[in-house]
């Protein structure tokens, strides 16, 4: 599989150095995983909902709903501030410190709320979670940032890929896990959803372990000035000596981008980097793409289905708090297997654009079949009255639904919004640059978690279907006008295809290293001239 891809590399790039660096960092996706897995199961078992009056009768629908919402949102809202701490972090310390820094800071908020279950108290509950998210929106910056940094070109999005996988392992993982301590452990007893939430705890251990036998990012080093030990962390990653030609070309791409880079900003501050970031066109283009994929991918409605997924399986009539639990754990399953047919099959092959476009056209279409559904049936979902045969008939292929906006879902944005936050900024922004789009990921995240369960009332379940869907199309719009392909090249010659004008990058970006005349005359051959310094790696050459 590796070898199909990678083709026009030297065997030996396929080493276990690399794979193991990329099964540490990949496994940090299990840290959100878990997250939306656990505490949309957790908030549906008797003995959780029970113990912190979730169904409280002296609270109206809202108050239900908001106490609802803010269970869940809190990591969300303890993410922003971790992807924005991400920056300063992972570029200080280096990528290996930040991952051991920030589980510490994922156990220490899990612990806490695991604590709650002895004390009853929903300010731990709070605080936990909300600890707990500094540590795992780290892992959506960190971990990306890091994997894009060692991977060969050809199999870049793979590798970044074994992370949003690591996602949906997460999920499943916990998905199931509630469903199991449902089955066996009383619902009087809260050990029933601690249990599984203490999966967290195995996790970051593993990782934190784990990470002490990895390897420092090459490109990471290289900006710090320890140019020696980038050489020799760039040997042992690609399996090559230090003399061989593919070694030493990525070694000068890596300090020919940052010598630019620097030149250009004249070694400005971190204030510097922020200004250099909104103000020249180019870096504004990919903090645009950053920031459009994560607005238009989280309120695609996805997302919700999986942090609410019981809540979701109930709409569409399944019934039983064990039935419900047992869909969402097929749900999860269904999930990981699409996130990692996405990366094995997809990502690489197809590329980014394609791959994302088909994703959103079967969201797209699962999303308002179960909008129609709610719309033409509305009583399934809020009256829970018996249904007529066709009406069941019609319930089920509602059900199937669910499931296909997941793979859409897997397919789609979920592969590409930690992909592009890794690939499309140069060497000195990437860790900024990435922090930012998290950090507005999860500030969406946060807000569709604490509006969804509020959307049901105000809108009703069918109203906000209808508007995750339209957002859902509009995403396939922004894609085709927007976004450039960037599957095969390396992450230094990416900037070339920035420097075309901002309504060709889009459309033509793909074609910059074959039709230069694209951007030469509105950069007077600026561009171009960048591009001869680049290792043009689809043509294997120097140009």
């Amino acid at each position: 599989m590796f070898k199909r891809y990678a083709k026009d590399l030297p065997e030996e790039v396929l080493n276990w150095r690399l794979g193991y660096a990329v099964l540490v960092f990949g496994l940090l996706g299990t840290a959100r995983g878990l997250d939306e897995g656990l505490i949309g199961t957790t908030t549906s078992q008797k003995s959780f909902v029970t113990q912190f009056g979730l169904k409280n009768p002296h609270l109206t629908a809202n108050e239900q709903a908001n106490l609802l919402s803010n269970i869940t949102s809190m990591v969300q809202l303890g993410s922003i501030l971790g992807a924005l701490f991400a920056f300063p972090i992972t570029d200080r310390i280096g990528r290996l410190w930040a991952v051991r820094e920030l589980c510490l800071v994922w156990v220490a908020g899990i612990s806490i709320f695991l604590g709650a279950a002895a004390h009853g108290s929903i300010g731990m509950v709070y605080a936990g979670r909300f600890i707990a998210g500094l540590g795992i929106g780290q892992t959506t910056v960190v971990a990306p940032t890091y994997l894009a940094e060692v991977a060969p070109r050809s199999i870049r999005g793979l590798c970044v890929g074994i992370f949003s996988g690591s996602v949906y392992l997460g999920i499943m993982l916990g998905y199931f896990a509630s469903y199991g301590t449902s089955l066996h452990i009383s619902n009087h007893n809260p050990i029933q959803w601690v249990i599984p939430n203490t999966l967290h705890l195995y996790f970051a251990a593993i990782i934190f372990t784990f990470s002490f036998f990895a390897i420092e990012s090459p490109r990471w080093l290289v900006k710090s000035k320890q140019q020696a030990k980038a050489v020799e962390n760039l040997c042992k990653l690609r399996g090559l000596g230090q003399d061989h030609e593919l070694v030493q070309t990525e070694i000068i791409d890596i300090n020919s981008q940052l010598e630019r880079e620097q030149e250009a900003t004249m070694g400005a501050s971190k204030v510097g980097l922020l200004r250099e970031l909104f103000v020249m066109p180019a870096n504004r283009y990919r903090i645009f793409l950053a920031i459009g994929a994560q607005l238009l991918g989280q309120w695609s409605g996805a997302g919700s289905i999986t942090v609410y997924a019981p809540q979701y399986f109930a709409l569409m009539g399944t019934t039983g708090t064990q039935e419900k639990l047992l869909a969402t754990g097929v749900f999860g399953l269904v999930k990981f297997i699409s996130a990692i047919m996405c990366a094995f099959f997809l990502v690489d092959f197809i590329g980014r654009k394609r791959s994302l476009s088909i994703g959103i056209s079967i969201q797209f279409i699962a999303m308002l079949y179960m909008a129609l559904f709610l719309a033409i049936d509305s009583t399934i979902g809020e009256k829970g009255d018996i249904q007529s045969p066709s009406q069941k008939h019609a319930a089920k292929g509602a059900i199937v639904m669910i499931y296909f906006s997941g793979f859409g879902w897997a397919m789609g944005w979920n592969s590409i919004q930690y992909l592009i936050n890794a690939e499309i900024f140069p060497l000195r922004l990437r860790a900024l640059g990435g922090s930012i789009a998290m950090a507005f990921h999860f500030v969406n995240q946060y807000g569709n978690s604490k509006a969804v369960p509020e959307m049901f009332v105000g809108m009703t379940t069918a109203g906000t279907m209808f508007f995750f869907s339209a957002i859902t199309l509009l995403g396939l719009g922004w894609v085709y006008f927007f976004l450039p392909e960037t599957s095969g090249r390396s992450l230094e010659s990416l900037d070339a295809v920035f420097e075309l004008p901002w309504w060709k990058v889009g459309r033509y970006g793909a074609k910059v290293e074959t039709s230069p005349a694209l951007f030469d005359d509105e950069k007077g051959g600026v561009a171009e001239k960048e591009q001869r310094v680049e290792y043009m790696e689809t043509e294997g050459r120097r140009v």
